[in-house]
Order: C-alpha cells, then structure tokens, then sequence
C-alpha cells in the first residue's frame, strides 16, 4: 500500500512542472484586450483608423456649451465637471490604463498600461505602466499611483465606481511596473469576465497630488494628470482653457498618432441655448452639432460659405433612449398601469409632423440602432432567462413583442385615450369637475415635469395640454443646469426628462443604471426607481457574459423586461448626424459607423489660426 502511495504522489508531482508549464503558455503579455471578439490591431499597428497620421499641429480650438460647472474634479458626484474633464467627453487630462477602440464593441488597448497579462479565468490581471509615461508636472507616473487611483475611487468616488470596484479582492505590486489585481468570484463560483476591462478603463491620478485633500469635495483646483492637455485658465461656470503639453509622453503611441493635434481648446459656457446658438453665429466658437431641425434649416442658408460648413449624414451608432422619466419612489407613479395611461397621452406623430418636419423616428428601445434591440416575439434562449421570474414579471413581457403607446402612425390618438382613460379608472382614478382625482382621497392627479434647457418647453407643454385632456395637470418647471443636476443626484423629482446611452457592449453600468441596490443610492442613474429581482439578474447575466451570444440574448430579454415596465414614456430620436463647423478646420473622413471625435480633427492652418 505504502508502495503505491509513493508512486501515486511521484506521479502527481511529475505531472505539476507540466501544470505550471502548460499555464504558463496561456498567460503570455500582450498589447489589447477585447470582451468576446478577437482583437482587430495587431501588437505592431501603426495607429487607429479614421485619423490621418500627418495631421499639422497647432492653433485654438473654440468651443461652446450649455450649461456650468463648479468642479474639476469628475469622479464625484458633487459638483459638475466642465467638458474636457468630464468622464462623459475626450479625456484631455486624465487617461486610463487602457483606452478603448473606436471602431471594435468592446475592445481596450496599451495607454499608462504598456502590456498586460490576464489569466484565462479573468481572475486576475497584471497592468505593467509605461516607464515613460508622466504627470503634467514632469513626475514620473508609478504603479503607486494606479493603486492610489483605485483605492480612492472604489472608497470616496461617485456609487458607480465603488460599486464596480468593490469587486476587486486584493491588489498586490508585480516587479518594478507591475499591478496585479486579483478579483472576487460570483455567486456561482466563476469570474466576471469584464472586470480585467472595466479596471483597464480606470482614470489614473497622481497620488502626490491628491493625497492629503478632501477628495469628496468640490473644487476648481487646477488638477494635473498624465494626459495630452493641461488646464492654463479657469473662470468658475463660465470658461475653462486647455492647453497641449509639449512633453506629452504618449504623443507617439499608436493610439495617439493623429489625434489631440490642437495648441489649444478653450470652451466657452452658456445658460441657454439661444444664446449659445447666437454665439455660433457671431463666429464665438468653432463647431456646432445642431439637434433643432428648423434651426438646421437656417443653417443651410448660409452654409456652404467661405465661413462655416456642414457634416450632415445617417449615422449606424447606437442611440440614447430619450424618455420622459417617472419616478416610481413616488405614490403618484408607483402603478405600472397609471405610467402606461400617461403614455397613451403623448402624441409622438402630431408632434413630428408639425414640430419637427418628420424627421424623427420613435424610441422603442434602450438598445435603440443596435442587434441588441429586441425584436417580435421572445425567443427560446430569451423565455429560458425569463421563465423563472413568470410570477413576477408582466406576462406581456413573455407573450407579446412590444411597442409603445400610439406606435404605429395609423394609431387612432383619440382611441388611445380612452384606452389610458379606462387604465386610470381601474387604478383608482375618476375625473371630478374636470379634473383627474383618486377615488378614495379626492387627490388631484398633479406633478411636475423637471427640465433643464428650454429648447424643451415647446414638446412639454404640448404633452401638458394632452394630459389636460385626461383631466390631468402637469406642471413644467426649466432650471438651471446645476439645480437640475443636485435634485436629479438626489431623486428629487416626479418626472424628468431623459436619456440613457448604451453601447453596444453593455455590462457593469446595467445594474448602475437598472440594479435594485442603486434604486435608494443618490448618485446612481436608476431614476425610474426600478426594483425588480428579474432585472437584477439579467443585468448580472449580461454583464458575465462569456460569448456574444448569451450578451445579445440577455440585453434583448432586459430590452423587454424595461420597456414593458412603462417606467418611463418614450420620445424620439433622430440618427442623422448635423455639425456645422469653421471653414478653418479639418476632419477625417466621415465613417457612420464612428462617431465623430474631436480628438482627431485639426487646423488647416495652424500658424495663421
């Protein structure tokens, strides 16, 4: 016995060196990362598609903006950043360790980070930080300061970020540029497949910096970070300038090649659009994506000119879900057949047809202009997702493809009226001298519809009188961009309007966005309030996702499971790109299935500009 116990331990100990050896050959360094497809640019790509290479530098750059800010710090959810910091715009300032491809679903390549290795699990990834790379103010930027960056942001950043990085276990250093993150394993064992990326994403501050100062305070500092501009001029909510580093380290990265090729950005800010669209006009700043469609038409009067010229094409990007958002923590809100009447209220074609020539076409979707976008009736690899939740999820959802309120143009307004008429009395609503009360108590049926720029007035009050028909009052109140803001952070609001942008590889952001834990957590982008373990779970089974497939088929079975929940009303879109620009400046050529990105657009003549 003793005999074969001996050999049966040499026989598993020849084996290890074989283990180690065989897994050693998976983990290999490597230059980019992608979610489920293969990677496009190989590890010798010279730089992205869609830039030109030679582009000249030089010159300023005006832009102009809706809006304020208070704060230069954008990973908090006090204050709000001005353009250029923002999480939300061209990162200027900060970088990641790895920046994501313009052109792949969901794929980061080499920045701070100029190699890394993940193990095929995805349970830990090692990021090894350029040796080049620096701060602004010439220090060398160090795996210190990516742990800094994490620890920071996962303690004192905005609920979205330390929801996400919550899911780190531990951090360890790796020889002399390397930070190894190691992660914590699901419910059911395995690893979230997204992590490595979603860490790859992080913005990276310098540590000699921050450390010391109160981090969740608003402030106008004028932080430094390792990216291509810096801020030179800052006039509290009203201007901010930028200006590009002569010693940017990451100039030649391929990444890089082509792009950040202005002296100078400056952006101007507004408080209303009129005046920002006047400002253009005045020749103020330099480029203009114009939403109106009648004021697009006045911009075609006097473009082509030897001042201003015009980009105008259909776009095959994903689409915000623009919505009139109800807040279920509400009373008023908290029965899905109420938000539904209220969306037989809204007159989408009335409103195209003689508020904007027709040019727009009706959300049905948080997916909108993607394969992510549900379709007809459910498939078997859906209703599989769907089935254990029956008893607690709409029936439509399983039975019925959806379609909003009114869809079709051969929908019968007045019809559907009736319809939101016959909802309201059976959740205990009844019109009483004209006006919409509750049954019981004799409450009026009134809210309030919160905006932030008055270029919407114009479709909420139409809305208003709609819902006046149904004995209705809703009250539209516009404030200014930083009060809209607070009240949103903190839920403080019956209805708003809205929009949610996904890409089309969504992930973590869901349960940000839709997860129950987010529903009571001031900050998150859960506004409608929305509670639900069905939408709980589908969000985690996208965001761990191991192939393309089970992401298409859990985002259309959430697609569903949303849009039948009638938290919100949805508007319109229009996926024809309109950017009017100064003759001075210079763009690669359009792609509609890129965005457009300022990054890579420069002057034609730098040294008169």
């Amino acid at each position: 016995m003793r005999v074969l116990l001996c050999s049966f331990v040499a026989f598993i100990t020849a084996l290890l060196p074989l283990q180690a050896t065989d897994q050693t050959k998976k983990v290999q360094k490597t230059h980019a990362i992608s979610m489920h497809q293969d990677v496009k640019y190989p590890k010798d790509f010279k730089h992205f598609e869609g830039v030109n290479p030679n582009a000249p530098k030089g010159g300023t750059l005006k832009l102009g903006v809706v809006g304020t800010f208070d704060s230069t710090n954008p990973f908090i959810t006090k204050g709000t950043p001005p353009v250029g910091l923002s999480l939300y715009s061209e990162r200027m300032v900060f970088e990641g360790l790895l920046m994501r491809s313009p052109d792949e679903p969901f794929t980061l390549y080499g920045w701070l980070a100029e190699s890394l290795e993940i193990a095929p699990d995805r349970s830990w990834i090692i990021f090894y930080v350029n040796p080049k790379a620096r701060w602004a103010d010439g220090k060398p930027v160090t795996p210190q300061d990516v742990v800094f960056s994490y620890e920071t942001l996962r303690d004192k950043g905005a609920p979205n970020m330390r929801m996400m990085y919550s899911k780190v276990k531990s951090v360890e250093l790796t020889g002399e540029q390397g930070i190894k993150f190691i992660f914590k394993t699901q419910e059911d064992g395995t690893y979230n497949p997204e992590m490595p990326l979603l860490i790859g994403l992080m913005s990276v501050i310098p540590k000699h910096f921050f450390e010391g100062k109160d981090f969740e305070k608003t402030s106008l500092e004028f932080v430094i970070g390792s990216g291509p501009y810096k801020i030179v001029e800052l006039k509290p909510g009203r201007r901010i300038v930028y200006e590009r580093r002569d010693d940017y380290w990451g100039a030649d990265l391929p990444i890089m090649v082509g792009k950040n090729n202005f002296n100078r950005v400056t952006v101007e800010y507004y408080r209303e659009v009129n005046v920002a669209r006047l400002a253009f006009n005045s020749g103020e700043y330099d480029y203009r994506a114009e939403l109106d469609i009648s004021k697009q038409q006045d911009i075609r009067k006097y473009s082509p000119s030897s001042k201003y010229s015009v980009i105008e094409y259909e776009h095959k990007n994903p689409v915000p879900l623009s919505t009139y958002c109800m807040n279920s923590r509400r009373e008023i809100f908290k029965d899905r057949r109420v938000r539904l009447a209220l969306s037989y209220a809204f007159d989408f074609h009335w409103l195209n047809k003689n508020l904007f020539y027709g040019a727009f076409k009706r959300n049905r979707s948080f997916f909108e202009n993607t394969e992510l976008s549900h379709q007809g009736l459910p498939t078997q690899a859906e209703l599989k997702l769907l089935e254990p939740f029956r008893n607690q999820i709409p029936q439509e959802v399983l039975e019925k493809p959806y379609y909003p309120a009114n869809y079709l143009e051969s929908s019968n307004y007045r019809e559907g009226l009736k319809t939101a008429q016959a909802l309201l009395k059976e959740a205990g609503w009844e019109i009483q001298d004209g006006i919409l009360r509750q049954s019981e108590t004799g409450r009026p049926f009134a809210f309030e519809l919160m905006l932030y720029n008055q270029a919407d007035e114009k479709v909420a009050l139409a809305f208003a009188r709609s819902l006046k028909r149904l004995g209705i009052i809703m009250n539209v109140r516009t404030l200014d961009a930083a009060q809209y803001e607070m009240r949103r952070l903190k839920f403080d609001y019956d209805m708003i309007l809205n929009a949610w942008f996904a890409g089309r590889s969504p992930g973590a952001e869901l349960s940000f966005y839709w997860g129950s834990k987010m529903a009571d957590q001031e900050g998150s982008r859960n506004y409608p309030g929305i509670k639900s373990e069905a939408v709980d779970f589908l969000c985690d089974y996208i965001a761990a996702a191991k192939t393309r497939e089970e992401l298409v088929t859990g985002s259309h079975a959430l697609d569903r499971l949303l849009m039948w929940g009638h938290y919100v009303i949805p508007l319109s879109y229009n996926n024809r790109v309109f950017v009017a620009y100064a003759n001075k400046l210079a763009h690669p050529e359009v792609d509609p299935n890129r965005s457009l990105s300022l990054a890579t657009w420069w002057m034609k003549a730098p040294e008169t500009n």
